[in-house]
């Protein structure tokens, strides 16, 4: 039966799942993260932008939130200069396209766990294609220029007496997004496939199913607790502390920002980071109060606990969520794996999976504005936010936790089964 795995039934569900069903996943990925992307704009007030921007700002959203690049540009006219810059990935739209996609493309491919390469391949194929056809029109929606306030005193009093009317727009580098939008969506099908246990594999690959899949499907699942958690906290926030928009705009826009976030800190990592000018983090409002310095700051535990002692449950639920990762990669293990090789399986995943957060967690915004050299003139205008990782220590630090949690999520998952074998003897 083995040698009909490619022709079986699984291949010819592939081999039907032709142009019509890939225009379908890609879409319901694209209107997804639309509509998330937009919601949360929504609720953050960016419907009431000039020039009916809005519908183009949401689509910038989404291209950031797939890995494009956008290009903000400014333009005040000979006498006056401007400055802008901004990355950001808004990682709730990001979480939302992937798990939809993720979800279209392993539908056809469940209930088989090895077959041939070339059917999916062809199937992936077929989705990248028109996800390469999708990026190019974003790429070229996401265009818009913005009139700005020169707000009041002496800046505006320049600003009228010169004519001057600062613009400011963003474009989008149209290459860099083409490239990083495949390759998000080559990460996104190749995590679907490790994590997925209906999916199939080649056979030629037994190890990505015996150590990289469960390790892979406990990062997953490690990563949406805390989203899942987030989203309770962010609720109960809405409910008791008022300005619920503000908190749908975070939830809806960047709450896997703050979530990952708080799971590196929970590790022991520092982040730098600063905020000055008319900038600001969202909630919690304890990021705002820690890098509005005016020096670089660091956000580590220590420095949140400073502001209020109970940041110190990150800790404590980083150890619980990391041990029962740790247990759920040994129960999906195969039988017989020694403990110490689920804490190498558990190191590295965890390694890589805060190695990610780094990457796409960062932050970067700035803004300035001058008329005749002379700068902001207290109205607010000019500022800048950046939170960057610091890598080397936050990998090091969660391979450290991924060996341990490793060693004893296996130990837990071992004296688990011993227990339940005894209590099935004893039914017997």
């Amino acid at each position: 039966m083995s040698s009909r795995t490619p022709s079986g039934p699984s291949g010819r569900a592939v081999a039907r799942h032709g142009w019509v069903q890939a225009l379908a996943t890609v879409l319901a990925g694209l209107v997804s993260m639309g509509v998330v992307a937009a919601l949360g704009l929504w609720a953050a007030g960016a419907a009431d932008l000039p020039g009916n921007a809005f519908p183009r700002v949401v689509t910038a959203t989404v291209v950031t939130a797939v890995g494009g690049s956008l290009e903000l540009s400014g333009d005040a006219g000979e006498l006056a200069d401007t400055d802008a810059g901004l990355t950001v990935i808004p990682l709730s739209v990001t979480l939302t396209g992937a798990l939809v996609i993720a979800r279209g493309f392993l539908r056809p491919l469940r209930h088989r766990a090895v077959a041939g390469a070339p059917k999916p391949a062809g199937w992936a194929g077929r989705i990248a294609a028109l996800w390469l056809l999708a990026l190019l029109g974003l790429s070229f929606a996401a265009r818009q220029t913005f009139e700005v306030s020169l707000g009041e005193g002496v800046l505006r009093d320049l600003g009228d007496l010169f004519g001057v009317i600062p613009r400011v727009g963003f474009t989008t580098d149209v290459p860099l997004t083409v490239l990083f939008g495949l390759l998000w969506l080559a990460g996104v099908l190749v995590l679907a496939l490790l994590v997925s246990r209906g999916a199939p594999l080649p056979g030629r690959l037994p190890r990505l199913r015996t150590s990289v899949r469960p390790a892979a499907y406990a990062m997953v699942a490690l990563l949406l607790v805390y989203v899942i958690a987030g989203i309770v906290v962010a609720l109960v926030v809405a409910g008791t502390r008022g300005h619920p928009a503000d908190t749908f705009a975070v939830l809806l826009l960047g709450l896997p920002n703050l979530a990952w976030l708080a799971l590196t800190i929970g590790l022991g990592a520092s982040w730098d980071g600063r905020v000055e000018g008319p900038f600001g983090l969202p909630m919690p409002h304890v990021l705002d109060e820690v890098l509005r310095t005016p020096e670089v700051s660091t956000l580590d535990l220590g420095t949140l606990t400073e502001h209020d002692g109970r940041w110190w449950w990150l800790l404590v639920v980083a150890a619980v969520l990391l041990l029962a990762a740790g247990f759920v990669l040994a129960s999906r293990s195969p039988a017989g794996t020694p403990a110490w090789l689920h804490a190498a399986h558990m190191g590295v995943a965890l390694a890589l999976t805060v190695l990610m957060i780094g990457l796409v967690g960062r932050i970067s915004a700035h803004y300035g504005l001058s008329v005749l050299g002379i700068g902001d003139l207290g109205g607010g205008l000019s500022g800048q936010l950046f939170l960057r990782p610091r890598l080397r220590g936050a990998v090091g630090l969660a391979l450290l936790w991924g060996l341990v949690t490793g060693f004893l999520g296996a130990l837990l998952a071992r004296w688990v089964g011993r227990w339940s074998g005894g209590r099935a003897a004893v039914g017997r």
